[in-house]
């Protein structure tokens, strides 16, 4: 008996997710191998928040060698024989992308508040 989340007969691949911008994003995601690659796209956009229009995705093996450029947004997932343990790499390819820069992860390209010592002496409500 399939669970809640699965169609009854519906095949399904735990794929590792991997993205071109965010080094340290990495999930394991399931999919159904009938869903299109647009689908998938759909799906990926939620949990990374790359586009769809402008994702590339590859698919490599648990070896890590590369099997195939995902570039048919109608083809379903299983046309790509993935399996569980493959990778699912997305490259975003607009450079203004949310995701590019580091921006989402590298916490030092923030901007800091600052106080002068002086300042926070001055502050009402401060604890002795």
């Amino acid at each position: 008996m399939g669970s809640r989340l699965q169609i009854q007969g519906d095949e399904s691949v735990l794929l590792r997710v991997t993205h071109s911008n965010l080094k340290s994003f990495c999930a394991d995601v399931h999919f159904s191998l009938q869903m299109t690659i647009e689908a998938v796209k759909e799906k990926l956009w939620k949990k990374c928040g790359t586009s769809v229009d402008s994702m590339c995705l590859e698919l490599y093996d648990d070896m890590g060698a590369k099997i195939s450029g995902l570039s048919d947004n109608l083809r379903p997932l299983g046309f790509y024989s993935p399996q569980d343990g493959f990778r699912l790499h997305v490259i975003d390819l607009d450079p203004s992308s949310v995701t590019s820069g580091g921006w989402l992860e590298d916490t030092s390209l923030v901007e800091k508040y600052n106080i002068s010592e002086e300042a926070y002496d001055k502050r009402d409500g401060k604890s002795q």
